[in-house]
């Protein structure tokens, strides 16, 4: 009787294995219409159920990765896929992730992961200026770098998202390694002197600036396309795209978005084979021609772009190391907490 009890036991075991990996489980920070589709895709080519976890645009990066350092001890998450960089470097040094080389990120340039192979980027939007051409309608009235949003002319006229949050953060964390300490806090300083707005995110940005709320608003390419292609009165620029004469390192921003296989997540085996799959050159492909407007970085990707979103090949790209803005993030936080605690 006794080893009848322990052979149940043991093929009750492998069932509950096998159950566990029939599916897997992701936190996801990209927004929920371009992400859930591709789980769908999975789902039917795999039969592996995905169960996602989003989050609200305001906090989203923000908060997923506060849940991924709670459960660190018991991760119930396999796949992190996060929109923001920084976050992911940060999460990494934590311990939150392992190592997986993806035999689908081969085609990725370097630069794209870090030596210990615990993410993969993909993917990328670039933080613009939204501009509302009702109230700015030559191109002669707009700015055309970050650091002209600081003259006082601008004064009630400008938006941005928090800046404790999401690429607005990374934003400003990039700022500060690439501007240096001093002058990264000039800008904000000059932000906050001409009563910049905050809003929950950077949709609301793009939108805010759509109806003439405001004249210019800092956000992403896909949120700005959106109110583009809606016929709404904007343009887009892509601030310091010729670079700047003060500040040979300062450029557009581009931010790309990772997949990381959390450690000792429930599924490792599904987990993998998911990386895999958004990993795939139809994955990016999809991601900028669907909506979403995310910026290839596999130079095997062949995809329509919309004129309006300019690639790093077309203007003069931020030459910031994330790795040194991450090591910087603590201190820009507690500066933008103590300037736009409201």
């Amino acid at each position: 009787m006794r080893h009848l009890i322990l052979l149940l036991l043991v093929f009750a075991s492998l069932a509950g294995c096998r159950k566990s990996e029939s599916r897997v489980v992701v936190y996801c920070a990209q927004d929920r219409e371009f992400a859930e589709g591709l789980f769908a895709d999975f789902e039917i080519k795999s039969a592996l159920k995905v169960t996602t976890k989003f989050d609200t645009e305001a906090n989203k990066s923000v908060s997923l990765a506060a849940e991924l350092e709670r459960e660190a001890e018991r991760p119930r998450c396999d796949v992190h896929w996060n929109n923001e960089i920084i976050g992911t470097i940060r999460l990494a040094r934590q311990g939150v992730y392992e190592p997986y080389e993806s035999p689908n990120a081969g085609p990725f340039p370097e630069w794209t992961r870090p030596q210990s192979r615990m993410w993969q980027s993909f993917a990328s939007r670039a933080r613009v200026l939204i501009v509302n051409t009702k109230l700015l309608p030559t191109e002669a009235e707009r700015p055309v770098s970050l650091l002209d949003l600081t003259d006082p002319k601008w004064k009630g006229k400008l938006t941005m998202a928090k800046p404790q949050f999401g690429t607005t953060a990374t934003h400003a964390a990039c700022l500060f390694e690439v501007l240096g300490t001093e002058a990264a806090e000039r800008f904000y300083q000059g932000l906050n002197a001409n009563g910049i707005t905050l809003l929950p995110g950077n949709k609301q940005v793009a939108q805010g600036v759509a109806r003439g709320d405001f004249a210019v608003g800092m956000t992403d390419t896909d949120d700005a396309l959106i109110e583009l292609n809606d016929g709404k009165p904007v343009a887009i620029i892509f601030p310091d795209r010729a670079g700047h004469a003060l500040h040979p390192r300062l450029g557009t921003l581009y931010i790309p978005n990772t997949l990381a296989l959390v450690k000792g997540g429930p599924n490792p085996d599904a987990a993998k084979r998911l990386i895999d799959y958004l990993l795939r050159e139809e994955t990016e492909a999809r991601l900028a021609e669907g909506g979403g407007f995310q910026i290839p970085l596999n130079p095997k990707v062949s995809a329509k772009l919309p004129p309006a979103l300019l690639t790093p090949s077309q203007v003069k790209p931020m030459a910031v190391d994330f790795a040194k803005a991450a090591d910087l993030w603590e201190t820009t936080q507690a500066f933008l907490r103590d300037k736009f605690a409201r």
